[in-house]
């Protein structure tokens, strides 16, 4: 039998703080978290949620090296913006921190210290790289090269993003400094080590005997690490930024970030509440990691061995991480700017919070990688959200204010089918608290739709618009159930669309009902006096839709072009060289294709000189009547060629793009056929 919790601790994965939130992190990580809290606290459960900006770390340094910036600087403007976002969408932390604040500095550094003191750290002494010119060792993305295995000359010191390889710095060929552009040297370097191999037998035991019930993504990753055996792991690094270690003669070292943004949940509870300690050390507290699969290793076998060998702490009890979300078939990356932020969302789609939540529960990861595309969410919202549930919501209201001056009407007696459909609330109440309580986010929105799709049903089978004048009676019980059903909805629905819920709240004058109401047919009284009605959602239009994917079709191009290789320059020619080439402005006077080939146009041009015939294989790109009267540069004193039996006298100039388009050069206003180019 499952264990009876006092209170919930719920920790969500801290966003790294140099860059906003994407949909990528809210459907793995915040918007089920998001339903989880909120389900708990309608449930009267004691419970607190912890989040905030993870500061430190190599990354930030690198932001503002490129933004010509601090590392305050960088995180307190993305720190600002996230934690905007959030509150915007409805994400309900207790308390949004951030690592850099003192709290956080001194209870990261306590930690350290007690495993100090307790002999729990290996000192090793091993060769790093270091930069001369500036005088500090390089962290892994401060060190470019070419990569041994597949020659990439832009591998960074941890990872080759061509081939995906991970790199040890000292792996690399030819490696660079990218603070000063210098060849580093190695230097002997002390560091602290967390000996996740001596821990290994109890994390097997915890993990292998005790959470068998853990998903299944989460507990595969888990023990292929232990399959593989645990390796020591450094927790400290030579950097400028972060919380310092805490111990005499570590002047230029901070702790590794991976140890200190977990220590992130301590000190942010901490910060809220006094009483920190019974939901961190009390084994009545159920402590939940919500992450993404990336965060697994950290949540599930190293954050927890720090717990194990501080000692007094509880463990998390459960780390439902999901997979990840693309975007239109591709990877989100925050590199490649492939991603929907939030904040550019919500300024964009102005009262389409709950519409962004519903899409991003309904299509959560949960158990693989899923895909988000805008005509999906066009559809999802014109064809559930308004078409199920803010239909039904504003039949049952408008039906009632126009035959019951907005008034709860008296319940008489039912059919077997009003008593069918009436017993269905209980049972899809039950399964939306059983998908809940496992994590099962998307089962349990579709059992909160089912509830519309029921009301829906009903009215429409019942038909109540026709039976006003003969059976007065009949459309009273028809409205009272089809009010019930509105009013369990509000109940429900909160979890996942918040705004939503609020508003069906504000219709039907109901203050924020807890979990019990639902299942239940007697939330409204009879009499009682509705708000007026409302519309929940309105239909996106395709115009919409296309300018979202307008702007990830910019973004893509930018991409193709930014990865395209420039051509290498080409060996020095004299001046006297150039010289001796005649550039002439020339006027294109006819133009034809080139019979039985493909890329070939044959021209008349006008080089002020003569009129010459020109043979170019741009066919693929320029239809011939749109270069007719166009000027374009011709190189006059090219050696004549035949081309398919066509003598050519010259060349027409053109640009290659790097997307491999090509471009006439022309002269930016007319000129006189036969001016020269020089």
């Amino acid at each position: 039998m499952a264990k009876e919790f006092k209170r919930y601790m719920i920790t969500t994965a801290l966003p790294y703080a140099n860059g906003p939130v994407h949909i990528g992190h809210l459907a793995g990580v915040y918007i089920p978290a998001d339903i989880y809290v909120r389900y708990l606290r309608k449930r009267g459960r004691e419970v607190m949620w912890v989040c905030g900006s993870d500061e430190h770390g190599v990354p930030i340094t690198i932001k503002a090296m490129q933004e010509g910036t601090t590392p305050q600087a960088v995180v307190d403007k993305y720190h600002a913006i996230i934690k905007n976002a959030f509150a915007r969408l409805g994400i309900s932390f207790d308390i949004y921190s951030r690592t850099s604040s003192p709290m956080h500095h001194k209870t990261s550094a306590d930690f350290f210290k007690h495993l100090h003191d307790k002999g729990v750290f290996i000192e090793r002494t091993s060769q790093q790289l270091y930069d001369e010119q500036v005088g500090q060792f390089l962290a892994d993305r401060y060190v470019t090269g070419t990569c041994p295995h597949c020659g990439n000359e832009a591998a960074y010191g941890d990872q080759c993003e061509r081939c995906g390889t991970s790199l040890n710095a000292t792996d690399l060929v030819n490696p660079r400094s990218s603070l000063s552009g210098s060849a580093p040297t190695l230097r002997d370097t002390k560091h602290w080590f967390l000996p996740l191999d001596r821990m290994q037998p109890e994390l097997e035991r915890w993990i292998l005997t005790e959470h068998k019930e853990w998903k299944t993504n989460v507990y595969g990753q888990c023990k292929s690490w232990l399959d593989q055996g645990l390796q020591p792991r450094a927790v400290s690094r030579d950097l400028s930024w972060g919380v310092p270690v805490p111990l005499p003669n570590a002047e230029g070292k901070v702790l590794y970030v991976w140890f200190d943004a977990p220590i992130g949940y301590i000190s942010a509870t901490k910060e809220l509440s006094p009483e920190w300690e019974k939901f961190w050390k009390d084994p009545d507290t159920r402590l939940i990691h919500f992450i993404g699969k990336d965060n697994i290793v950290f949540h599930c076998i190293i954050f927890p061995a720090m717990l194990m060998a501080h000692g007094g702490y509880i463990l998390p009890d459960n780390v439902p991480a999901n997979e990840f979300l693309n975007l239109e078939g591709d990877k989100i990356s925050t590199s490649r700017n492939w991603a929907v932020w939030l904040h550019e969302y919500l300024d964009e789609m102005p009262g389409k919070e709950d519409v962004l939540r519903y899409v991003l529960a309904a299509n959560m990861p949960e158990t693989k990688d899923n895909d988000f595309t805008w005509k999906d969410f066009q559809t999802r919202n014109n064809s559930e959200l308004v078409a199920i549930l803010g239909n039904f919501v504003n039949r049952a209201m408008v039906l009632t204010h126009k035959h019951f001056d907005g008034e709860v009407p008296a319940i008489g007696p039912l059919t077997h089918y009003d008593q069918q459909t009436l017993a269905e609330l209980p049972r899809i109440t039950t399964a939306i608290e059983d998908n809940l309580e496992s994590f099962r986010f998307r089962e349990a929105l579709k059992e909160v739709m089912n509830m519309a799709r029921l009301g829906n049903k009903y009215l429409a089978d019942t038909e109540p618009w026709k039976l006003h004048s003969t059976d007065p009676q009949r459309v009273a019980t028809i409205l009272h159930i089809a009010l019930q059903i509105t009013a369990n909805i509000a109940v429900v629905a909160e979890p996942f669309l918040p705004f939503t819920a609020a508003r069906i709240g504000q219709m039907l004058q109901l203050d924020a009902p807890q979990w019990d109401s639902a299942g239940r047919a007697d939330v409204l009284p009879q009499g009682h006096k509705l708000g007026q009605a409302q519309l929940l959602f309105e239909k996106i239009d395709d115009t919409t839709i296309q300018a979202q994917l307008d702007k990830l079709q910019a973004i893509k191009a930018h991409n193709q072009r930014m990865a395209a290789k420039v051509e290498p320059e080409k060996p020095a020619v004299s001046f006297d060289d150039f010289a001796r080439m005649d550039i002439r402005v020339g006027t294109v006077l006819e133009a034809e294709r080139v019979p039985k080939t493909q890329k070939l146009l044959k021209l008349q041009v006008d080089t002020g000189i003569d009129v010459r015939t020109l043979v170019s294989g741009i066919a693929e790109h320029f239809a011939p009547n749109e270069l007719v009267g166009k000027q374009v540069l011709v190189l006059a004193n090219l050696e004549p060629r035949k081309i398919k039996g066509i003598e050519s006298h010259g060349m027409v100039l053109m640009a290659e793009d790097l997307d491999g388009a090509l471009r006439l050069l022309q002269p930016s206003s007319p000129m006189t056929s036969g001016s020269t180019v020089g």
